[in-house]
């Protein structure tokens, strides 16, 4: 198993992400479209390297406490991502940190997209599954 089948294999289990491929084949993991995870195709980045989205203060932390497993290089820092070494990650590590990028993905996403997913976790509130008139009235 290579490690982005992995990343998979746990990436897929969170709600609503998918995998899809990149314009140059690389394969990464999406929310209605949107970036959450992938391999880092960069050359300043090391072979077996998962990019994700990450916010720059909890970055900060994660260089500073486990510089052994998180990692950024010039091209990189400018982006608020933070790269991680896939043989240094356990399971429950790489859920963590793919469900960390989900939750910041979810800003990103599509207003469309975040409408349908409310309409998916509360269909029953609404009169008409799929529309977005709001909760029915009582006469």
């Amino acid at each position: 198993m290579n490690g982005f089948d992995r990343v998979c294999r746990i990436g897929l289990t969170l709600a609503g992400l998918e995998s899809s491929t990149r314009y140059d084949g690389s394969p990464r993991l999406t929310l209605d479209g949107c970036f959450v995870a992938g391999l880092a195709t960069h050359a300043s980045a090391e072979a077996d390297t998962l990019v994700v989205r990450m916010e720059p203060d909890q970055r900060t932390l994660l260089l500073e406490e486990a510089p052994e497993t998180y990692y950024v290089t010039d091209y990189y820092a400018r982006y608020p991502l933070v790269l991680a070494r896939l043989s240094g990650m356990t399971d429950d590590a790489l859920r963590d940190l793919l469900a960390t990028s989900k939750r910041l993905t979810l800003a990103k996403t599509p207003r469309r997209a975040r409408a349908r997913r409310v309409l998916r976790t509360s269909a029953s509130e609404f009169p008409v599954a799929g529309t977005l008139s709001g909760p029915r009235r009582r006469p």
